[in-house]
């Protein structure tokens, strides 16, 4: 049975966070090892909090930053420490359903993918499902436009992320991490089934109308390395995809 890591960056959701981690505990795949990268110093309570519930699983393990560095750092740090030949990933306030690890494990041996994403349901704080999301497989020209993957529903080989890692962006840090891999000709091939619960927090830092602008445009202007007026044009594209979503 093949190794699955799974890469947690932990910044103050602890309102959510244990739910996460027996979403992620009562998989019915077993072979995994559930990466806890925590990225909150000076939240001492959170830190014993989190270690108090490892304590139920010795899959768990937890890295501590000494600083706050980020998800997307937090996500590089917790793959370099990783074992695994597959790389899951999970936000700290979003779940799984119980079958999702071992679904999509068997989907990429079976065709032989090395990157898979899946459809998901939008929740709010109180678990009630606001929206879903389709995932559809997709190249690079298709990315460009619109973010169509969600984090937490994304596995794929360990081998693909050898030159290819997250980059220090507050937002989008994964949105760039996609495109790198789609300009390298690998495929997002998608599975229909939602097997992940997104959490949408009005108070989160992905809900920031002006960083998530601000870092779209950076995405385009200093990691595809468009004009001026190219990257404007992508990013008014993106905020109207998104908009129609």
């Amino acid at each position: 049975m093949d190794l699955i890591s799974i890469i947690l960056p932990y910044y103050r959701k602890k309102e959510f966070i244990k739910k996460t981690i027996f979403s992620v505990i009562n998989q019915t795949h077993k072979r995994f090892e559930l990466i806890i990268v925590f990225d909150d110093p000076v939240k001492k309570d959170d830190l014993r909090y989190i270690r108090d519930i490892s304590k139920t699983d010795k899959r768990i393990k937890i890295l501590v930053n000494k600083k706050n560095i980020g998800a997307g750092l937090s996500r590089n740090k917790g793959i370099k420490f990783s074992k695994g030949k597959y790389i899951a990933f999970i936000d700290a306030d979003d779940l799984w359903k119980k079958n999702k690890l071992s679904f999509q494990l068997r989907f990429m041996k079976n065709f032989n993918h090395d990157i898979t994403h899946t459809s998901y349901k939008i929740i709010n704080n109180r678990q009630k499902t606001i929206g879903f999301r389709k995932a559809k497989d997709l190249k690079f020209k298709d990315l460009t436009s619109s973010c169509d993957i969600g984090l937490s529903t994304v596995m794929l080989k360990k081998k693909v992320l050898k030159k290819n890692l997250f980059v220090n962006l507050r937002t989008k840090e994964d949105y760039v991490l996609w495109l790198k891999l789609a300009q390298k000709n690998y495929n997002f091939y998608a599975i229909k089934q939602a097997y992940t619960y997104w959490r949408s927090l009005k108070n989160s830092l992905s809900s920031s109308t002006i960083q998530k602008l601000t870092d779209g445009y950076r995405v385009y202007r200093y990691h595809l390395k468009q004009t001026i007026f190219k990257s404007l044009i992508s990013l008014m594209v993106l905020s109207i995809n998104f908009l129609k979503k």
